[in-house]
């Protein structure tokens, strides 16, 4: 049951990491024209602010992918001293710290997100562009991330709690020890 979640999260992790990353492609291919536009003598304007925003955005969503493809940087010094019961309880333990950081960084991004809904705020900058387009899709992606990483811990501590310690090192475990396994 642990791996079929973690498996079905993947897939939509992949559907998320394609759209962001046409997202970055389409704010690439923007920049590029301004720049192309800027040779002779004119500009589209405000590529660094949707530049900025795209960026944004694609960390967001893009913390959820590399939660599960072992991208998160980890200090596992310790972890590499144990069997794998051991280094089950160290991702286990590093699982539930990083769920707490990121459900503590999407309830303290929701009044940033209501501010911006309630004053019906704009940027200050030339688009003028309204904040809550913005906003809440940012917010949308460390909600996600939020609920990934949850639930991906109560998959690892499922495991741990059944003994099935090796697997979890193939959602949670430290990428650099996956290359040493395979």
């Amino acid at each position: 049951m642990e791996l079929r979640l973690i498996h079905r999260l993947r897939g939509i992790n992949k559907g998320v990491a394609l759209v962001v990353g046409f997202g970055l492609l389409v704010c690439a291919a923007f920049v590029l024209a301004d720049i192309i536009m800027r040779q002779i003598g004119t500009s589209l304007g405000g590529t660094e602010e949707i530049a900025g925003y795209a960026m944004a955005l694609a960390t967001s969503w893009g913390m959820s992918y590399t939660l599960l493809e072992l991208g998160h940087v980890r200090i596992d010094l310790l972890r590499t001293k144990f069997q794998s019961f051991g280094r089950a309880v160290f991702d286990v333990f590093s699982m539930i710290v990083m769920s707490g950081v990121i459900i503590t960084i999407a309830i303290k991004a929701w009044p940033v997100v209501e501010r911006s809904l309630v004053n019906g705020s704009h940027a200050n900058t030339p688009l003028e562009t309204p904040l809550i387009w913005v906003q809440m899709p940012w917010f949308a992606g460390w909600v996600w991330f939020a609920v990934m990483s949850t639930l991906v811990t109560l998959a690892a501590l499922s495991l741990l709690i059944k003994r099935r310690h090796t697997e979890t090192e193939s959602f949670v475990g430290a990428f650099a020890e996956q290359e040493t396994l395979q």
